[in-house]
């Protein structure tokens, strides 16, 4: 992967429905240590809603709160 692209798993935090922090990881086990550090971190914010999605393809991973 070039350095100038970002990573393949995206990581998107809203709140209040506006994205607030986002992030790209080549690993998607990072990818998901950070989602998880992210709910740990962000999760008491007003409408906070975390997305994890596969870049490459377009696939919705996981996001939190479930179901949302």
């Amino acid at each position: 992967m070039n350095s100038n692209q970002p990573g393949r798993y995206h990581l998107t935090l809203t709140a209040a429905g506006r994205p607030a922090v986002q992030g790209w990881w080549g690993s998607e086990a990072v990818a998901r240590r950070k989602f998880t550090s992210w709910i740990g971190e962000y999760g008491a914010m007003p409408g906070a809603r975390v997305t994890l999605v596969d870049e490459e393809t377009g696939e919705t991973l996981t996001t939190w709160p479930e179901g949302t």
